[in-house]
């Protein structure tokens, strides 16, 4: 099974930078996983909702059945959601392009984490569409 494959497995997932601009990524992962019909979750921490989703304030509020993270935060606080990732025991992260840090990354290969981070793009694999 390739790492994509794995990090699809989850139960619930979880949005790191998820926002409330529908013009930002952030927000455009979370509404593609919805499209998708994947329960997911917004992590913001000045956000009350995003998208119709409750959110949380981060990775460490997380419920236990999210065992795969979207990362789409500057790289300074990906390294910073990836520590929490660490803490919580999620299993996978896909970090989008531009989110990535060689730090962070090598945490995650350190700590057994399926990571993704070679410039892949959520929203082209799932096939987000613009108007939903």
């Amino acid at each position: 099974m390739d790492q994509i494959e794995q990090f699809m497995l989850s139960p619930t997932f979880a949005v790191a930078g998820a926002s409330t601009n529908r013009d930002k990524y952030g927000n455009k992962v979370l509404r593609c996983f919805k499209q998708n019909n994947h329960p997911v979750i917004a992590i913001n921490p000045r956000a009350k909702e995003i998208e119709g989703l409750s959110c949380v304030n981060s990775v460490l509020d997380l419920p236990d059945n999210v065992d795969s993270l979207s990362i789409i935060t500057p790289p300074k606080i990906t390294e910073q959601v990836v520590q929490q990732a660490i803490t919580k025991g999620i299993k996978n992260i896909w970090m989008q392009p531009g989110a990535e840090s060689a730090a962070a990354i090598d945490q995650c290969k350190k700590n057994g984490i399926n990571i993704i981070a070679d410039g892949s793009c959520l929203l082209v694999v799932l096939h987000y569409h613009e108007h939903d």
